[in-house]
Order: structure tokens, then C-alpha cells, then sequence
């Protein structure tokens, strides 16, 4: 593809130019269709319709975007906030925080609304991530545009990233990924490391902000890779050769991302409200052996009945690739191997050491088969001990085992495309078998459903007259990840310009679990533990003189000034009984206060 105007190329490369034209128009528009079909159920009304697995981390994200964008406006720090988990503050940098596409969007968050902002970032995720890796295929790996296609498509729709979508804007980021490889392997002959080596810098602190956990993964999965074909000896003098220039861009990309990230970093791993580890079990988010070869529930197979239940939940099916495509990526292995030089065979064979060894560490410490255990030693077990390490989940090891497949389909798509033709016959049955693997996993709409209108007490401002500004406002029940409307209250009257009002609790990672490591949300106390019982339960708990004094023991440690119960909850995970909220509470703190479509219990300040 000539980089000068299309009038100096030459007439052999003109029509190249028109195919590669005609293929990113064809490629972009399938990525945007695609995306779109996959959130559909959102684009219906972004404010009133919510992604039913996971309507919890949608809010944890869209509360995000609000306060970043409140953070950058008002000038308060991005990664550590008061607002949340009174009075001891949430550190935002042990969380997915996000900050760049807070930053980026905040003009969107304020002109539509967290809502409808998360929504655009969710749908231009999945669309930028098979377009990226389409780029990758095309320009920088040599590869016929449709070769590039079906590489790209079924990388940025692959089960993990249609899974992830349930969500996780951090995640669907997948675009970032071919724009890593893309300058990591542009240190190989470069004569400009110190500027290749700031562009990989500021690329990495970009990628730390949006998904640190992806960016670990991505540089584990690239240092195995590199490492392998390195030593590879049809491409060891080639390595060699390569390495000195090579650790000399990566020392400038140390440099740049260590000054960009020194307090990131050192907020999370020596700021106030860090933890070790991860509140989440590895054994349970681990991948289940045999859901290589299952269906995903959000795919056409899915629709028909053949979707399963061996993740840990709906957004974490991050393998689920299917028998059929399990047969034709090691048919495409084969093939390429049997055709490839030497220098050829050494990229094979450290991608198949990658795939191989990435999904052996997704099934965790703990192997597991059609969801039984066995007590088998396992790698993750050991690796799974060490800093940073102990932090990440098995299961999502899987998401590196992806761009392994799509490589490997693009390159043998691109090798059958330049068969002589005595073997051209032969591409009838390689047709077949990628339609059989690839068209099952096509992927069907995310679920939504409506979730509960935020209050009018809180759209109309009400609430200001009710708390001092900055003041600590509750609702009830205390927020939590099953509880997310605290949170959607606080976005929406930050991007609404409304000002500030603190909660206790949330939805966050923080310290208090066991042995040190973090939890969700803070340890509970009594107040969140009596109104969570009659939320699920529907039944007023015993209430004595002893637990009237520590709930109000509760509001002192919270410094709260009002607490409002709205006639509608929104559980993420389950039906809440708002009367006996509302009969538990006046037992507590007596009768309440009706403000527009709230009941509100104001607390008197000492």
C-alpha cells in the first residue's frame, strides 16, 4: 500500500490500493453493524434500559465517567475520591477507573448523560477492536483484506469480547491490544527508539488507565511470544541481532510510562484504601476445560439451545469458542506449518506455545471439567502466588487465546487465497469448515430490561435542600454492587452540574477481606445489614434499644444527613421489598418525610 497520493503509485499497486479501499469500507461498516446489533437492546433508551446480567458494573461505569468528568471540571484528583465510602474514600487507582475515557468524554457525559456516554464508549469499543486488529492484519502484517476481515471481525466478536460487552468498558477495549503489538514490534529496526520508544511509553499509560489488568496480560502474552520466536534457531541470529536496539526503545518506554504513572502507581500499590490480592476466588473464576469446545449463550448457537452454564457468570465466557472452531484453527496451524520457511515456523510456534500455554493457566489452580474438580497439579497454582499475579483471574487468560485463533485463521485464509489452482477445489471444504465454526458464534443482542427512573428529588435538585453541600446523603439500602442507585444519583447530579453529595458505601474494591486481600464495598455494619435483610427477605428484622444505638452509631461514623428511601429499588440481583425498607427504617430512626416521590428520614447534627 504506497503511502504517497494515489496519482504516483504505480499501475501495479493502483488496484491494490482500490481492493484495500473497497475492503476497510466493507470491514467498517460489518464493525459498526455488528456492534450496534450487539447492544441494540441499550440503543432502545440509554437512560431507561439497562443490561440485565450486569446492570451493577453499568452503573459502576457510568458513575465513573461522571466523576471523572466532575474530577477534570472542579479540579480534584481522578484517582482518589471522598465522595464515596465516607469517610474513609475509595482509591480509584485499585479500581478500573478509566480516566482517560472519562477525560475524552466528559463534553459527551455532560451534553447526554453518563447513560447514553457509557453507551457510545461500549459500542465504539467492540467496532475499534476488529477494526484495530483488521489494521494490524492488513497494513503492518501484509495480509489481503479479506484475510485481515475475518481475523478482525471474529477477534473484536468473539465470544469474550460479546460476553465482556455485558458492561465492561475496560475489557472491551480490545483495540488497544494490536496498537501495543503494533509498537512493540516497531522497536525491532526502528533508527527512532527514543521517539518509538515515548510513543510505546504514552501508549502504555493510556492502556494502564483504561485496563491495567488487559495491559498486564497483553505484556506477559508479548514477553512469551517475543521470548519464543527469539530463541527459535531458524530466527535466533535474527533476535540477536535485533535485541540490543530493541531493550534500548523498551528502556525509553520504562522511562516515559514511569513518569506518566509514578502516583497512579504509587496509589496503588502504597496509597490509602489499597489491598493486596483480589476479593474474587481464582477457583471459581477459572475456565472450565470443556467450555473450549461450549457455546456461548449470546450467539446463534446460543439462541438454538446449545449455550451452557460452565462460566462463573454471563460475563465471563471467555473462551466458549466451540468444537468446531477448536478443529479448524489447529486444521489452519497444520496447514500453515506444512507450508511455511523456517522463519515462518518460528512465528507458528510461538503462537501455538502461546495459545497452548495461555489456556492451560485459564483453568486456574484447580482443573476443572463439565464443572467437576480434579485434584490435578496446575500452573496456575504456583504463578498464582506471586505480586500482580494473585490479583488477575485465570479465566480471563483465555481472552489472550483469542487473537491466537484469529491470527491463525487470517493467515490460513490469506494461504488458501494464494493456492495455485489444481488446489483451489480444495477451498470448497475450507469454506465449509469456517462457515460451520464461525457461524454458530455469530453474535445475538445483549439482554436488557428497564431498571428503576432515578427519583425526582434527585433530577429536579430537590436533595440540596436537604443536605449541606458535600454533605452525606444515604439511600436506602446502603449502596452496593446489588444496590447501585446511590452511585446513579451521585452521576447524575454531577453531570447534571448539581453538585456534590457524598454516600457512605458503594460499589468499589477495597480492603476488609480475608488475609488482606480486598473485598466489594466496605465491611458491613449494622444499618446496611438490617435494611439489606428486610430488602431480601421482606420481613421488619428484631429491632432492640441495643441496635437502635448502633445504628445511630452508624450515622455518626457516617456523618449522615438524610437518608431516602425511594418507592422504587433497583437490586441487580433481586426483587427488593421497598415496604419493609420503608416499615424497618421508621422502627429505626422514626416516621419519615415525604419529598416528592421519596420518603425522607432527616438526621439531627450534633
Amino acid at each position: 500500500m504506497p503511502t504517497s497520493p494515489s496519482l504516483a503509485a504505480s499501475p501495479a499497486s493502483a488496484p491494490r490500493a482500490v481492493r484495500d479501499r473497497r475492503a476497510d469500507l466493507i470491514v467498517t461498516l460489518a464493525a459498526l453493524v455488528l456492534a450496534v446489533w450487539v447492544t441494540s437492546g441499550l440503543w432502545r433508551d440509554p437512560n431507561v434500559r439497562t443490561i440485565t446480567v450486569n446492570s451493577s458494573d453499568q452503573a459502576l461505569f457510568e458513575w465513573l465517567l461522571a466523576f471523572g468528568g466532575h474530577a477534570l471540571t472542579h479540579g480534584q484528583n481522578p484517582l482518589f475520591t471522598d465522595l464515596i465510602n465516607v469517610p474513609d474514600g475509595v482509591n480509584l487507582a485499585v479500581n478500573t477507573s478509566i480516566t482517560v475515557y472519562a477525560v475524552v468524554f466528559a463534553p459527551l457525559t455532560y451534553l447526554i448523560g453518563p447513560p447514553a456516554t457509557f453507551l457510545v464508549i461500549l459500542t465504539l469499543n467492540l467496532a475499534a477492536t476488529a477494526l484495530a486488529w483488521y489494521w494490524l492484519l492488513s497494513r503492518q502484517f501484509g495480509l489481503s483484506g479479506v484475510a485481515a476481515g475475518v481475523g478482525g471481525v471474529f477477534i473484536g466478536f468473539s465470544p469474550g469480547m460479546v460476553s465482556h460487552a455485558n458492561a465492561h468498558l475496560n475489557w472491551t477495549a480490545g483495540w488497544l491490544v494490536p496498537l501495543l503489538i503494533w509498537r512493540v514490534f516497531a522497536l525491532r529496526h526502528t533508527t527512532h527508539r527514543l521517539r518509538d520508544g515515548a510513543i510505546l511509553g504514552v501508549l502504555v499509560a493510556v492502556a494502564f488507565s483504561i485496563a491495567a489488568e488487559g495491559l498486564f496480560f497483553t505484556a506477559l502474552a508479548l514477553g512469551v511470544f517475543v521470548a519464543v520466536w527469539g530463541l527459535h534457531p531458524a530466527t535466533r541470529a535474527e533476535a540477536r541481532a535485533a535485541l540490543p536496539g530493541f531493550l534500548r526503545g523498551l528502556g525509553v518506554t520504562a522511562v516515559v510510562a514511569a513518569v506518566l504513572l509514578a502516583y497512579p502507581l504509587w496509589l496503588h500499590f502504597a496509597g490509602p484504601q489499597r489491598f493486596h490480592g483480589t476479593g474474587f476466588d481464582a477457583v471459581i473464576h477459572s475456565e472450565d476445560v470443556a467450555a473450549y469446545a461450549a457455546y456461548p449463550r449470546r450467539s446463534l448457537a446460543g439462541e438454538v439451545g446449545l449455550g451452557t452454564r460452565l462460566a462463573p457468570n454471563p460475563t465471563e465466557e471467555n473462551s466458549f469458542f466451540g468444537l468446531p472452531l477448536l478443529v479448524l484453527a489447529v486444521a489452519a496451524f497444520v496447514l500453515l506449518w506444512r507450508r511455511a520457511a523456517p522463519g515462518r515456523r518460528a512465528t507458528l510456534w510461538a503462537l501455538g506455545v502461546l495459545g497452548v500455554g495461555f489456556t492451560v493457566l485459564s483453568f486456574g489452580p484447580v482443573a476443572k471439567v463439565d464443572g467437576r474438580r480434579f485434584d490435578l497439579p496446575m500452573p496456575f497454582d504456583v504463578l498464582g502466588q506471586l505480586p500482580v499475579v494473585n490479583a488477575a483471574l485465570p479465566a480471563r487468560l483465555a481472552l489472550v487465546v483469542t487473537p491466537v485463533i484469529g491470527v491463525l485463521l487470517a493467515y490460513a485464509v490469506d494461504q488458501l487465497r494464494a493456492d495455485p489452482p489444481r488446489r483451489r477445489p480444495a477451498r470448497l471444504a475450507w469454506a465449509a469448515g469456517f462457515a460451520v465454526a464461525l457461524l454458530p458464534l455469530l453474535p445475538t443482542p445483549l439482554l436488557t430490561v428497564e431498571r428503576e427512573p432515578i427519583p425526582e428529588f434527585i433530577t429536579s435538585g430537590t436533595w440540596r435542600e436537604y443536605v449541606s453541600p458535600g454533605g452525606v446523603l444515604t439511600p436506602l439500602p446502603l449502596t452496593l454492587d446489588v444496590y447501585p442507585d446511590g452511585q446513579r444519583w451521585q452521576a447524575y447530579a454531577l453531570a447534571h452540574r448539581q453538585g456534590e453529595f457524598a454516600i457512605p458505601s458503594g460499589f468499589f474494591l477495597g480492603p476488609g477481606g480475608p488475609d488482606g486481600r480486598g473485598r466489594i464495598g466496605p465491611p458491613p455494619r449494622p444499618l446496611g445489614a438490617l435494611v439489606d435483610q428486610a430488602g431480601r427477605s421482606g420481613l421488619v428484622p428484631i429491632i432492640t434499644a441495643g441496635t437502635i444505638e448502633e445504628v445511630r452509631a452508624d450515622l455518626r461514623h457516617w456523618r449522615i444527613e438524610t437518608l431516602v428511601l425511594a418507592d422504587q429499588v433497583h437490586g441487580a440481583k433481586w426483587p427488593v421489598d421497598e415496604d419493609a425498607i420503608r416499615r424497618t427504617a421508621t422502627a429505626l430512626l422514626g416516621e419519615p418525610q415525604r419529598v416528592d416521590d421519596v420518603w425522607v428520614w432527616r438526621v439531627p447534627q450534633s
